[in-house]
This record gives structure tokens, C-alpha cells and sequence, in this order.
């Protein structure tokens, strides 16, 4: 497991505590839990586990501080966010590092893309405060006028992944805040550092109980923060799995919910696409070396047209070959560990899952020590790995792998690229190759799928908002406010 509850032998470790109302609490039985340096396999820090008592002081605490906070004017809750985005700035590095050493994410990624990216983020919101409640009105006809707001949920609570915890704590966070809702955010207990390192940097800036942050199992805090009658709305990051876990839970409430959920995006290489372009595209930043293939969205099913199908693949193989493994804190690493022994025995299942199924291993499909130096040997590694296939059915083609392991498949038709990439219980994100304006409209138009890149992928993202199972309801403003309608008659 990627956690374990806390021993004697890590006393000594950091610990962390929960942000409830303002203040750092352990959690209020004392349980603990250890994190666990996925490069090395070793314990480096404590965090709190927190269970249903926690929950239910943070939804108090939430529940307390949401008058004051909604009535703020729009101006005063922009100061507050952007005093928010000059702490995520003046501790960009120190975020950076704890991310990358929690869960593995290469320094490169966090430093160079994810906190710069946090400091725009709580910035943007800052400035869409005063749209939270904008309304409309209409004219019904003389003496009769009819008017909208918009208000906020009240208390939101916010469920985030392991794979990138302080951008979706914080695209979670900032936008709700900005809406005027109090939030709540349970991080998962694989990697909850950083996010609780960022709750003891922003007590020092919110008003108590503002923000508050959970950590624990998913159900001994999550559940009775899902369950609670003083939660007004959920916002999940994670698997399908959970996201009907929470269903469950959030039904006697009728709670609104938006989840984010997994992906099996197709990326489709057309013949008359920049090659030079594309593969890179296609093999970094869609696959392997964001956070070792553990992102929701990326395009691990690789759609080749026949005509470039071995060009392509002999440019993917050069470029995997290129990828460097090792200590995700050093500058020159391209590819980190994966999370957890839990999640690395998930993924090595798939290469044999592979391999069984009759697909080509075209490159890659070795795990383990033998990949890195020796004071690396106790992390969970996997090279990239490409199979490759023409039978879209195959469990390597349908299930998502969360992991650096891809499947190239050819094609010949638009149509027929447009029927297996829909092909798909997932409906999250896509990318399209081709120098063809038409094509493009038309793949846009046609994929069942919430984003859509043209010849780039991961370059900017909108708010993510999948179909199918990938989930429904994203993280914006407006999806943090609800629409209430006034008739006036004189």
C-alpha cells in the first residue's frame, strides 16, 4: 500500500495536520498516517487520519465562517485570492518539491508548469469574483419583471487525487471561494503533503474556516464528508469507482455533485499529419512522461493511419528511448515513479495483461529495480511501454492503465478512426494530427469526447468536463453558483 498507519519508528518524521477552523490539528483521535517516498519506497512524513469526528468539526467550521465569507463584497474577496496566488508564487519551489517527493512527479513538471500555473489560476479567480452573482432580467410586460442571481452553494467540499494535488485543490478552491462558498478539501491519502503544507501557509492569509483540509481514508473522512446534511455540494477528481461510492452516499441529500473521472483518450495521427510534431507530442507530453502516464487524460490509445504507421512508430520508439528514469528531483530526470506498490502492481498486471491478450510489445514492458540506481531500488518503477494491436476490444484498449502503457492501433478512414476512438466507455479528452482544417472540424464535431485538442495535447486546459464515464460537471465559477429566479409584479 502507498500508506500505512503510523509507527513508533516514524516519530521523528514531519508531521502535518489538518486545517480545521483556522488552526492545525492532528486528527482527533491521534491516528496517523505514513507517507512514503514513491522513489524510494521510504517513509518520509506523517499525516493526519482523520475519521468522522474531523469531518464533522470541518463542516462546522465551514458551515460557521460562510455567512461573513458570501456576504463579502466581490472586491474583498478578490484581495483575499489574490493574496492566495502571492503565497502559491513566493512558495512555488517549496510546493514543488514536497509534490514531487510525495508522489513522484518529476520536478520539472511541478516546478515548471504546475505552480506557475497555480499562481495564474487563484489570479484569474481573483478577477471573476464580481461575475459570481451577475444575473439577467426580463421584461414580462408592463409592471411584471422578471430577474435571476446567482448564489453560492454554501459549503463545498472537494475530493482530489494523488496525482496532482495542488492543481485540483486549487481549481477546486479558488473557484468556489470566488463564488462565495466555503470549501473543504479531502486530499487522497497516497500524497497528502503538499496540500496540507498549503493549508498551513493560507491559515495565515483566509479568515478561519474559509478553507479547510481533511486528511484520511477515503471511507473514514471522506464518506461522512460526502454524507454530511451541512455539505452542499461535492466535487470529485478520481476514479469511476469512487464516483459511484459517492453517488451512494450523497443520494438521501439530493447533493449536487461534478466528477471528474478516468480516461482512455484516443490520439489520432493522421497521414497528413507534421510528424515532427506529433510524435512528440504523442509519446511525452500525451503518455509517458506526465507524472509516468497517471493522468486522467491522457492519450494512451494512439490511432495510427496506415500510410505513416511504421514512420510513427519507429519516431515513438526513438523517443521513448530517450526518456530518463530516476530521481524525480533532479532537473535532468523525464519520467518518475509510479505512486504506490498498490498502483505499481495495478500497472505490471497490464504488461502481462498484454502480453497474454496477443498484442505486440513494440517497446518497453520491463518493471522494477534493474531500471534505476541502486538507492533508487526500493521505488516502483516502469519503463514506457508500447503494445500494439489492431483489435480495439482488448482489456489493454478499454480499461484504464493510469500508468506508462500505451496501445498503438492503425486505421484507414476517418470513419473508421472516428468509430474506434468513440469505441470507449470513457468519453474524457482526445487529440487530433492533421494538417487538414476540415478534418479537423469534423473529428471535433465527432468525438464523444469533453476536450478536444487539434495538433497539440495538454497544451491548455479548459475545464475538464468528460461524458460518459468520464464523469459530468467540471470546476468553474459558475459551476460553484446555482440560479435563482425573482418575479417582480407592481
Amino acid at each position: 500500500m502507498r500508506f500505512r498507519e503510523g509507527t513508533a519508528m516514524t516519530r521523528r518524521l514531519r508531521e502535518y495536520g489538518n486545517l480545521i477552523g483556522g488552526e492545525l490539528r492532528p486528527a482527533a483521535d491521534g491516528g496517523a498516517l505514513d507517507s512514503i517516498d514513491p522513489a524510494t519506497g521510504e517513509v518520509w512524513a506523517r499525516v493526519p487520519r482523520g475519521r468522522a469526528a474531523d469531518a464533522e468539526a470541518a463542516v462546522a467550521a465551514a458551515r460557521a465562517a460562510f455567512p461573513a465569507w458570501s456576504a463579502l463584497p466581490a472586491a474583498a474577496r478578490a484581495s483575499y485570492l489574490r493574496k492566495v496566488a502571492e503565497v502559491f508564487a513566493r512558495h512555488a519551489r517549496e510546493l514543488a518539491e514536497l509534490e514531487t517527493r510525495d508522489n513522484g512527479r518529476v520536478i520539472s513538471e511541478t516546478a515548471g508548469r504546475d505552480l506557475p500555473g497555480m499562481t495564474h489560476l487563484w489570479n484569474a479567480a481573483a478577477a471573476e469574483c464580481v461575475r459570481a452573482a451577475e444575473g439577467r432580467g426580463v421584461d414580462f410586460g408592463p409592471g411584471v419583471q422578471g430577474v435571476t442571481r446567482r448564489e453560492p452553494y454554501g459549503v463545498t467540499v472537494g475530493i482530489i487525487p494523488w496525482n496532482s494535488p495542488i492543481s485540483t485543490l486549487s481549481a477546486k478552491a479558488a473557484w468556489a471561494l470566488a463564488a462565495g462558498n466555503t470549501v473543504i478539501i479531502k486530499p487522497a491519502e497516497q500524497a497528502a503533503v503538499s496540500s496540507l503544507r498549503v493549508g498551513e501557509l493560507l491559515r495565515e492569509v483566509l479568515p478561519p474556516g474559509v478553507l479547510n483540509i481533511v486528511s484520511g481514508l477515503g471511507e473514514e473522512v471522506g464518506d461522512p464528508l460526502v454524507r454530511s446534511r451541512g455539505v452542499d455540494k461535492v466535487s470529485l477528481t478520481g476514479s469511476v469507482d469512487t464516483a459511484k461510492i459517492i453517488t451512494r452516499a450523497s443520494a438521501d441529500a439530493l447533493k449536487p455533485l461534478a466528477l471528474e473521472l478516468g480516461g482512455k483518450s484516443p490520439n489520432i495521427v493522421f497521414a497528413d499529419a507534421d510528424l515532427d510534431r506529433a510524435a512528440p507530442g504523442v509519446t511525452t507530453q500525451a503518455i509517458f512522461t506526465p507524472n509516468a502516464g497517471q493522468i486522467c487524460y491522457g492519450g494512451s490509445r494512439v490511432l495510427i493511419q496506415r500510410p505513416v504507421y511504421e514512420e510513427m512508430i519507429e519516431r515513438m520508439r526513438a523517443i521513448a528511448a530517450g526518456i530518463r528514469l530516476g530521481d524525480p528531483m533532479s532537473p535532468d530526470t523525464t519520467m518518475g515513479p509510479i505512486v504506490s506498490r498498490e498502483q505499481y502492481e495495478r500497472v505490471t498486471s497490464y504488461l502481462e495483461i498484454g502480453v497474454k491478450e496477443g498484442a505486440e510489445l513494440v517497446f518497453g514492458g520491463r518493471s522494477g529495480a534493474e531500471l534505476v540506481e541502486e538507492r533508487l531500488a526500493g521505488g516502483y518503477w516502469v519503463e514506457p511501454t508500447l503494445f500494439a494491436t489492431t483489435d480495439n476490444g482488448l482489456r489493454i484498449c478499454q480499461e484504464e492503465i493510469f500508468g506508462p502503457v500505451a496501445v498503438a492501433i492503425p486505421f484507414d478512414t476517418e470513419e473508421e478512426a472516428v468509430a474506434i476512438a468513440n469505441d470507449s466507455s470513457y468519453g474524457l479528452a482526445a487529440g487530433v494530427w492533421t494538417r487538414d482544417l476540415g478534418t479537423a472540424h469534423r473529428m471535433f464535431r465527432a468525438l464523444e469526447a469533453g476536450t478536444v485538442w487539434i495538433n497539440t495535447f495538454r497544451k491548455v486546459l479548459f475545464p475538464l468536463e468528460g461524458t460518459k464515464d468520464s464523469g459530468y460537471g467540471n470546476d468553474s465559477l459558475l459551476a460553484y453558483t446555482r440560479e435563482k429566479a425573482g418575479l417582480f409584479e407592481f
